[in-house]
């Protein structure tokens, strides 16, 4: 792709996330995409929605690190976004279902990173990334659904536009983890005080930190290394919950606590 067909796949997909309507899917021309790619156009949408006032990018997410979530998307393998300063909120936040399309939620583990995850001569793995986090939180995303028949849509293109991601809301950080065995830990999501999903974190690749592992090797092969004080959501123990009126939004995990949101009309 040239600098001219990346701005317009970019500003094409980048119209509803500003107000506008629902993404169409882009011509033939803008879809014949390599995961690769996608991740160039990505960074051209971070480009122009930090220039429509949604600040920094302070955190990442990763799509696709459970069986759930890869047969729910028909995805075999994770994929990662960038989360914008102005769409991270606190637990007990309230938000108006009109400011989305059609808003989903997830049951996530998210870390908070004490070190840098430079370039280096291997791979990063468990006991690598282990050492970089400085706290976990029960975590919620929120995920939009701003397509017409997303399913069309291809893999790269939704990478693109930040796998669906709209904000996450963060729960209390934990600093004394290191003794919570994280693949054992059960999370779950209640709505209107009713449980609709649950899992635990060995659904996160067998263990939440290999999904970590992977988006450190992942950003230095984008020329990106991830950073000490970002934070990182790290997958769905559940399938996507959609809402479509007001609801009160609960999620925990065992040792991490809750988080909350409601959505008003």
């Amino acid at each position: 792709m040239n600098k001219t067909q990346i701005s317009a796949l970019a500003n094409h997909l980048i119209q509803s996330r500003v107000g506008g309507p629902p993404t169409v899917l882009p011509i033939e021309s803008m879809i014949a995409l390599s995961i690769d790619q996608g991740y160039i156009v990505q960074e051209a949408i971070h480009a122009q929605l930090k220039n429509n006032g949604f600040g920094e990018l302070i955190g990442h997410k990763i799509g696709c690190t459970t069986k759930v979530m890869q047969d729910f998307l028909s995805i075999l393998h994770p994929c990662s976004g960038e989360v914008f300063e102005t769409m991270v909120f606190p637990s007990r936040t309230t938000l108006k279902l009109s400011d989305f399309q059609k808003i989903g939620l997830e049951c996530e583990i998210a870390v908070r990173l004490s070190k840098d995850f430079p370039e280096q001569k291997t791979h990063y793995d468990i006991e690598m990334v282990k050492d970089g986090v400085g706290a976990l939180m029960a975590a919620i995303e929120l995920v939009e659904d701003r397509y017409i028949d997303y399913p069309s849509f291809p893999t790269p293109i939704l990478i693109a536009d930040d796998f669906f991601n709209t904000g996450v809301v963060l729960g209390a950080e934990q600093a004394n983890w290191k003794s919570i065995p994280l693949s054992e830990i059960k999370g779950w999501m209640k709505i209107n005080g009713k449980v609709v999903g649950s899992g635990s974190g060995a659904d996160i690749m067998g263990n939440p930190l290999n999904a970590l592992a992977w988006l450190a090797n992942h950003c230095v092969k984008l020329g990106k290394p991830l950073k000490a004080g970002g934070f990182v959501m790290l997958g769905s123990v559940i399938q996507t919950v959609f809402i479509e009126k007001p609801a009160k939004i609960q999620i925990g995990f065992e040792q991490l606590g809750e988080v909350a949101v409601d959505f008003a009309a």
